[in-house]
């Protein structure tokens, strides 16, 4: 009987190492109203500083920004959110009007797209 608690015990605390952990990150993709490369420099160097964003980085061709975080830190509406909160659009979640406003003018919704 001992016998058979033991290798009951062992088992299944062995069992427990043996489960895949969950992914430590995750990726989102967020279409942004950014226009230029101070924008892509605004808005990553921001989210780097987000807790929970491990890494971004904005394709300024599509407007797409690619967000890896710890999603038991942080969630995509969190990310959303900063986004707005830095000035710009984040998929459905509009910018933050102060925020926008005070982006300099080339980064606004409103100018025309240009090169750097």
């Amino acid at each position: 009987m001992k016998n058979i608690l033991f290798i009951l015990f062992f088992a299944t605390i062995f069992s427990g190492f043996t489960k895949e952990d969950p992914p430590k990150t995750a990726e989102v993709k967020l279409k942004t109203s950014a226009i230029c490369g101070m924008c892509k420099k605004r808005i990553e160097r921001d989210l780097g500083v987000t807790k929970g964003i491990v890494g971004s980085n904005l394709n300024l061709d599509d407007k797409v920004v690619t967000v890896t975080y710890n999603p038991k830190k942080t969630n995509p509406e969190k990310i959303k959110n900063a986004i707005s909160k830095i000035g710009y659009d984040a998929d459905e979640v509009v910018a933050d009007q102060k925020a926008h406003d005070a982006l300099p003018d080339c980064c606004q919704k409103t100018a025309a797209a240009h090169k750097d």
